[in-house]
């Protein structure tokens, strides 16, 4: 693999496009020369991360052994950072933040925090479930309580700045339990508006709930002791289902079953995860991660006698806990509390990826009794390996800060693994508290090669993905090939047609989510912390057999669950083919010369930016029996921002007449932060006066009905939609505009142009 422009590889080479956009490091600095080549970058790595080492040139050598031939792939975070001379940075991908303490310091310590952290490049997650209901009594000031709600949009606006201050794309986590007195708002936070997109959402179920749903009992919400309201379970669970159904959100987090499993149940408990679930950490924890390239470890792919070289597996794995040991302690930090956390624990998280491929290779497929057996073996071998090499690491550089060996080696999940594991952590003590989890990996599985991500199947064996040329505007569409169909190709020697390929070649849409659950299962049970998985539902799945694929996971003893159904909820109506594509689209309308009198509705506004309110009067016009905004006039004592005022006023007008559904301008109105800071109103943050007009124009269009008549259009498309069948599973993306947006590992991601939203 080369740079472009240096001897570049023909044609379009994605493990090369990515490490030219993501990885390589240009050198700014006098003392840290540019990466030239992929292999410069990953020496640079290799040599970072022996430079604690007391033989460095060894370890060097060593780590260059398993990084150059790509059969370990470290976080993205450490091949773009280590050995660099930049300082505000940190290899960790996510934290989990503080305890909120349940008061305005408390919540603005938790806002400071996150912001320094997010300025880092850290995803974060966030425990909302101390934070005291709304309409909650505030002593001492006679006030009542807005609510967690209002304060994760604080946070949302937070992530949002950093983020356009040029920091790469958000991430953020926000949990609630499930018998938190707000539960119900939270489920439905995100519906129908902008508020809260830089947050994934998911309910914390505890196995008392999963009880009360099974036996159709009543269940309490309750905070500090004292019950705000009795629900009925299965109501709850209904509306967490449909919300699920129809948005992809709110996700799954068996809580107990995390902290039963925990192997450091003795002194943390735990109560919130990274934003992309894989990683159940503590107060301040933070999540370290690197993956192995299962592609790498198969011998003679495609013949009979294909197997997998465990030795191998197990000599890399050594080596790979030695690595991200070193990380912890030559890593940068965004808070001190994230450094003692990290080093008094030492948590890894080893996973894998390229599974489905590895199975390819195999001749296995994915989702069969065979593949089950194969995952299990791979990640047992992973998981025992990682194990006795930080039993062995512990020997010589010294255990875990908090070990207590005789507690520790009672944890449930210690208890699984073989005797001598055991009676190794009572001899020699063990170097990291945590070795395990499975992790998203879209561009490091895009640097190898295009490897199938993760554990989720292949998505698509082929597809065009879109790139840019130079720095202008121009884009090209380039054919990019999973990794194990373009071997099998150059294998057989010849192209080849889909439906000629061997019945062990298949995609996520041929995956039932009941295999789906199978195959997480069957890698929970060697995994010490969580796994990063979606099962992707087809968008006619039954409402009905959807609720019960999460409580077959849960009988399955997962720690986390989450699907994603294309719904027209989420991103807009599902596309068409591109014949159609047009013949759908919404048409621009022109609408009638304006009459002498319109009748309208004026709203009120009251800031604390002003004295004086603003009154904002929307007309409407009848337009084939259907009543529309024609024009919006804000009127207002203070002159202070008059011709923004008005600009604002004649530029919506002119969209309320051009269009036949305006409902857009609420988002975008909604989505404006001031850079000076919002203000709460009504028990709601408000990120800015322009956002406050976009709520009264929100207002507007469901009073006169418009957001139900563009309900009804969505739902009519749908019922008309005549896509193939392998089309269903995409979405328009709000990048490309393109049919190609699908979730995996809970993220969102564009297979045309790269576009992803994790976490």
């Amino acid at each position: 693999m080369t740079a472009k422009g240096d001897n570049a590889v023909e044609p379009y080479d994605v493990a090369s496009d990515i490490w030219e956009r993501k990885y390589r490091y240009d050198g700014n600095d006098k003392d840290v020369p540019a990466d030239k080549t992929v292999k410069d970058s990953l020496h640079r790595v290799a040599r970072a991360v022996a430079s604690n080492e007391r033989d460095a040139r060894k370890w060097e050598a060593k780590f260059e052994e398993i990084l150059i031939p790509l059969y370990f792939l470290p976080g993205g975070r450490i091949i773009a950072n280590a050995g660099t001379a930049r300082t505000d940075v940190t290899m960790f991908n996510c934290y989990v933040m503080n305890t909120i303490e349940d008061s305005i310091e408390g919540i603005f310590d938790t806002v400071k925090e996150s912001a320094i952290t997010q300025k880092f490049g850290g995803g974060v997650g966030f425990d909302f479930s101390t934070l005291r209901p709304k309409n909650s009594h505030i002593k001492g000031c006679e006030a009542k309580s807005s609510g967690p709600i209002s304060f994760m949009q604080v946070l949302d606006s937070t992530c949002r700045t950093i983020m356009s201050a040029g920091q790469r794309r958000g991430a953020q986590m926000g949990v609630m339990r499930c018998d938190h007195p707000d539960i119900e708002e939270f489920i439905t936070a995100k519906r129908g508006n902008a508020a809260l997109q830089m947050f994934n959402l998911s309910v914390a179920i505890t196995d008392k709930f999963i009880n009360a749903v099974k036996h159709n009992e009543d269940w309490e919400l309750s905070f500090n002791g004292q019950v705000h309201k009795t629900v009925r379970a299965t109501e709850l669970w209904e509306l967490i289902m449909q919300s699920t159904y129809d948005f992809a959100e709110p996700g799954f987090i068996l809580i107990d079953k995390i902290n039963e499993m925990n192997n450091l149940h003795y002194c943390e408990t735990i109560a919130a995860t990274n934003p992309c679930g894989e990683q159940p950490l503590p107060p301040y924890g933070a999540c370290l991660l690197g993956s192995l390239n299962l592609t790498k470890f198969v011998k003679k792919p495609f013949e009979d006698t294909a197997e997998i070289d465990f030795d191998l597996l197990k000599e890399v794995t050594r080596v790979a806990v030695r690595f991200l040991d070193n990380i912890i302690d030559i890593s940068g930090y965004p808070l001190p509390q994230q450094r003692e956390e990290a080093r008094r624990k030492r948590r890894m998280g080893i996973g894998i990826t390229g599974l489905a491929d590895m199975f390819i290779f195999l001749g296995v497929r994915y989702g069969s009794a065979r593949s089950l057996e194969v995952a299990s073996e791979v990640m047992k071998t992973i998981t025992v390996t990682a194990y006795e090499a930080s039993i062995s690491l512990a020997n010589e550089k010294g255990s875990f800060p908090l070990l207590e060996d005789s507690r520790y080696v009672r944890s449930k999940f210690i208890a699984t693994l073989p005797d001598e594991i055991r009676q190794g952590i009572k001899n020699y003590g063990i170097r990291n508290s945590h070795l395990t989890s499975i992790a998203p990996t879209g561009t490091i599985s895009l640097f190898a090669g295009n490897v199938s991500s993760g554990l989720e199947p292949v998505f698509a064996f082929k597809y065009n993905r879109r790139i840019r040329e130079g720095l202008d505007e121009k884009f090209t569409d380039v054919e990019v090939m999973d990794f194990a169909y373009k071997k099998y190709i150059e294998h057989i020697g010849r192209a080849i047609k889909d439906e000629d390929l061997p019945d062990y070649f298949v995609t996520t849409d041929a995956i039932t989510p009941e295999e789906h659950v199978d195959m997480q299962a069957a890698l929970q049970g060697y995994v010490d912390s969580s796994i990063s998985k979606t099962i992707n539902i087809p968008s006619d799945f039954p409402f009905d057999k959807f609720k019960d694929i999460y409580l077959y996971a849960h009988s399955k003893g997962l720690k986390g669950c989450t699907t994603f159904r294309p719904s027209e909820h989420i991103t807009g109506v599902l596309t068409k083919s591109d014949d159609k594509k047009e013949e759908n689209s919404p048409k621009p309308i022109t609408i009638p010369k304006r009459p002498v009198e319109l009748e309208g509705t004026t709203y009120k506004i009251k800031t604390p930016l002003s004295p004086d309110a603003l009154y904002l009067t929307i007309n409407d016009i009848l337009d084939d029996g259907v009543r529309r905004p024609y024009e919006l006039f804000i009127n207002t004592k203070n002159l202070q921002h008059f011709s923004w005022v008005v600009a604002m006023t004649r530029l919506i007008s002119a969209v309320f007449r051009k269009e036949r559904d305006p409902s857009f301008l609420v988002e975008e109105l909604k989505s404006i932060y001031d850079p000076n800071g919002g203000y709460f109103s009504d028990g709601r943050f408000i990120p800015s006066l322009a956002a406050d007009i976009g709520l009264v124009v929100e207002k507007h269009l469901r009073k006169i009905g418009l957001f139900e008549e563009r309900r009804k259009a969505a739902a009519a498309a749908i019922a008309k939609e005549d896509a193939p069948a392998e089309d269903s599973k995409f979405m328009i993306c709000p990048q490309c505009n393109e049919k190609g947006l699908y979730s995996a590992e809970n993220c969102l991601k564009c297979i045309l142009c790269g576009y992803s939203k994790c976490g």
